[in-house]
């Protein structure tokens, strides 16, 4: 299979490789085959959509960021990154966190109602 992604270019990958949403993440419900994309030279992993491959959410594993972050059903945690120019302003959201099984090949979103999971955690600091 093949797609052209605006991030990677044109990418060719095994239909198995594709992770499936029940409920695409929010605001893009109607999104459910990702592809789950680690460049080598990245910080982030790429989550593009299959579907509507001009769509890829940056994410990082929470679990670096913090060792007691709530992992569900066998799927780890990951938060989608809002990405700036300046280091200093890259935020990941640990509250709506993309959880995603690999071996399965499933994938949901959900929304923590504790406060102490920021919208906008900075990733690097000064």
């Amino acid at each position: 299979m093949k797609i052209k992604t605006q991030k990677f270019g044109e990418i060719e990958f095994a239909e198995e490789f594709i992770i499936n949403f029940k409920e695409g993440p929010f605001g893009f419900e109607e999104l459910k085959k990702f592809v789950f994309i680690k460049p080598e030279d990245s910080f982030f992993y790429w989550f593009n959509s299959v579907e509507r491959p001009e769509i890829a959410f940056p994410l990082f594993g929470l679990r670096v960021i913090d060792d007691n972050y709530p992992q569900q059903e066998e799927h780890e945690a990951f938060g989608i990154v809002t990405l700036n120019p300046d280091p200093l302003k890259i935020t990941i959201n640990l509250r709506a966190p993309i959880f995603i099984n690999q071996n399965r090949k499933s994938a949901y979103q959900t929304i923590f109602d504790k406060e102490n999971y920021s919208l906008y955690y900075n990733l690097f600091t000064e």
